[in-house]
């Protein structure tokens, strides 16, 4: 059976995916950017600016707001260290109030605070986050730089998570074997799979370890 043929920058299936961080990546970037065939003009370097919500009590959903929409997505499961993430769901502002009540507040795994209006605005939701004890808002400004590495989609990125400085490195595929491949390749074997939720966490002190090499 023949591979799916992945396009960076593009969807297909759920992939797979090895990321990690900590406070210099600079050899395996090289690597990375060697090893990498070229890759789309519009992958070369992005920049964004990005609001991830934290809950104490929630480890499986990712949710972030950019651009004024929010994308949550949810954790599927471990193959050989490596994980694999499903979108969850997909919404704009103002929001109604079911969709909070019945999709995004759920996948915090936290308290919903009483819903008294038929929507809320962005102003009226990051308040409620403000006011809730398990969550917290994180500012997270990334510059990514993209390469294709034995089929993989692959990223260096710097990362400011409420102003801390952190690079990041990955490599995705719908292959684990691609991606086992690509770990060794560009000599990131044995370091820790961190995903950003856990990154943010520990960075922020909502969970008390550290990043993969400080």
């Amino acid at each position: 059976m023949s591979k799916e043929k992945i396009e960076i920058g593009e969807q297909s299936k759920p992939r797979f995916e090895f990321r990690t961080f900590g406070q210099n990546f600079d050899e395996i970037h090289k690597r990375m950017a060697r090893l990498s065939v070229p890759v789309p003009e519009k992958v070369w370097e992005r920049h964004s600016d990005e609001i991830y919500i934290m809950s104490r009590t929630n480890d499986i959903n990712n949710t972030k707001i950019r651009n004024g929409k929010m994308d949550i997505k949810t954790f599927v499961k471990t193959v050989e260290g490596l994980e694999q993430w499903n979108p969850l769901m997909k919404g704009e502002f103002p929001m109604p109030a079911n969709v909070l009540l019945n999709e995004v507040f759920p996948a915090f795994q936290v308290e919903i605070p009483a819903l008294t209006k038929e929507a809320y605005t962005y102003e009226e939701f990051m308040q409620m986050i403000q006011n809730h004890s398990d969550l917290q808002a994180v500012r997270v400004h990334k510059q990514r730089f993209g390469y294709m590495v034995n089929d993989t989609i692959c990223e260096y990125g710097v990362v400011l998570i409420n102003g801390a400085r952190v690079v990041t490195i990955n490599t995705e595929s719908t292959e684990t074997e691609d991606i086992r491949k690509t770990i060794a390749d560009i000599g990131a074997e044995g370091l820790e799979n961190i995903n950003y939720l856990q990154a943010i966490k520990r960075v922020i002190g909502m969970i008390g370890k550290p990043l993969a090499n400080e």
